[in-house]
């Protein structure tokens, strides 16, 4: 007769296997990940690229998928949407579950139509707004909520008299209409936009449009551009002595950027963000969160990486797609796992606590969206303002 072990001590032992490393002879269940590696936002990209790597190592250590270790396959778009497409299409070919990235607005719109029946598309811009019920979601805070937070904090600290200067393409449209639909709220009806400027995303000077700015009274600046046309912008400012507060997008909250550019910082720089910065006692977060977030700093020490907007564009993303396939194993199908997702609710990130039932596609509303600054003497981020852009007191 044969014996068995008793229930618990089965327990035990799978959450013993499940809690470790996982043995390097196991095949990997990889996870194709579309980036700009190269091109103007290749700082966006390594970046992702190097989080990401980090979460592997932290997957594997801890049960992988279901025993399976996670392995991350990076393809590079060259911050190209053309190339993005032809990567995404040879990608399909293999019949994934998931495909993640790109970075920009611009390449994961020109993805999206190859997914549109699947598989789940993990879009790593939170400038791309997806419609419920679909198989594409966007990362992070919204880059409406993120715009939102930062004309919230202008509009407090008294700067009322808008300017805006976009690129012409995708990441720009997103910014013209998303400045728009916040500047209809009700709590926005004293903010003017008194000038709205645009460039090309190749253009080296926006001289022109720097000096109508500062002829138009304009008391802050929103230029949600990304790589080297926010560098444009603000090189442009320094030299034309436009010294006013100016807000990019959050995707060059990086270091990298940061040290790049450090010649032509503008004194005010302003950065809308995620709830990822660590905050060093400034407030306090759901404990949830703040248990997220201390483990993910450590896991990035070890790796000797800082957090960045890189890693908070990647890191949740990353998490959520590994729970799903933790709870409907490796073989899942896409649909299965946008069934996973959609419904998806109370899950703590290190940017707030996700509920795709109340915010379809993207887990997180409003109030995971804050206003931080660089401070070049820490070489670190400050927050400004609380979880929605009040001004800290």
């Amino acid at each position: 007769m044969k014996r068995f072990p008793p229930t618990g001590v089965v327990a035990a032992i799978t959450t013993l296997f499940l809690a470790s490393p996982i043995p390097s002879v196991a095949a990997s269940y990889d996870i194709d990940v579309v980036l700009p590696l190269t091109g103007s936002a290749a700082f966006v990209g390594q970046g992702e690229k190097d989080a990401l790597a980090a979460l592997e190592t932290y997957v594997d250590t801890n049960g992988g998928i279901r025993g399976r270790p996670l392995h991350f396959v990076f393809h590079d778009d060259q911050t190209s949407p053309q190339i993005a497409v032809q990567l995404t299409t040879d990608i399909l070919g293999r019949g994934p579950a998931i495909v993640m990235g790109s970075s920009l607005v611009a390449m994961c719109l020109a993805m999206a139509p190859l997914m549109k029946n699947g598989p789940v598309h993990y879009c790593l811009s939170p400038g791309v707004h997806p419609k419920p019920g679909g198989y594409m979601f966007s990362t992070s805070a919204s880059s409406t909520d993120q715009i939102a937070a930062v004309m919230r904090y202008y509009r407090m600290k008294g700067w009322i008299k808008l300017a805006t200067l976009m690129t012409t393409d995708a990441s720009g449209q997103d910014g013209d209409r998303s400045i728009d639909a916040v500047l209809a709220y009700p709590e926005n009806k004293t903010v003017t936009k008194v000038i709205a400027e645009h460039f090309n995303p190749s253009d080296v000077s926006v001289a022109a449009q720097i000096a109508r700015i500062k002829q138009s009274g304009a008391q802050a600046i929103i230029a949600w551009t990304t790589g080297a046309p926010a560098a444009t912008v603000l090189r442009g400012m320094i030299e034309d002595g436009l010294d006013v507060p100016v807000a990019p997008t959050s995707g060059n909250q990086t270091f990298a950027a940061m040290h790049q550019w450090k010649s032509f910082l503008p004194k005010h720089l302003v950065l809308a963000s995620a709830l990822y910065p660590p905050h060093k006692g400034t407030l306090t977060l759901d404990p949830r969160v703040e248990k997220a977030q201390q483990e993910m700093y450590a896991v990035l020490k070890e790796h000797g990486l800082r957090p960045d907007n890189m890693v908070a564009t990647s890191w949740d993303a990353g998490l959520i797609a590994v729970a799903g396939l933790r709870k409907l194993g490796p073989d899942a199908t896409a649909a299965q796992l946008r069934d996973y997702i959609a419904n998806l609710s109370d899950f703590p990130g290190i940017d707030g606590i996700y509920d795709f039932k109340k915010y379809p596609e993207r887990g997180l509303g409003p109030d995971a969206s804050t206003v931080t600054a660089y401070d070049p003497k820490t070489d670190d981020w400050i927050w400004l303002s609380e979880p929605g852009g009040a001004p800290l007191k």
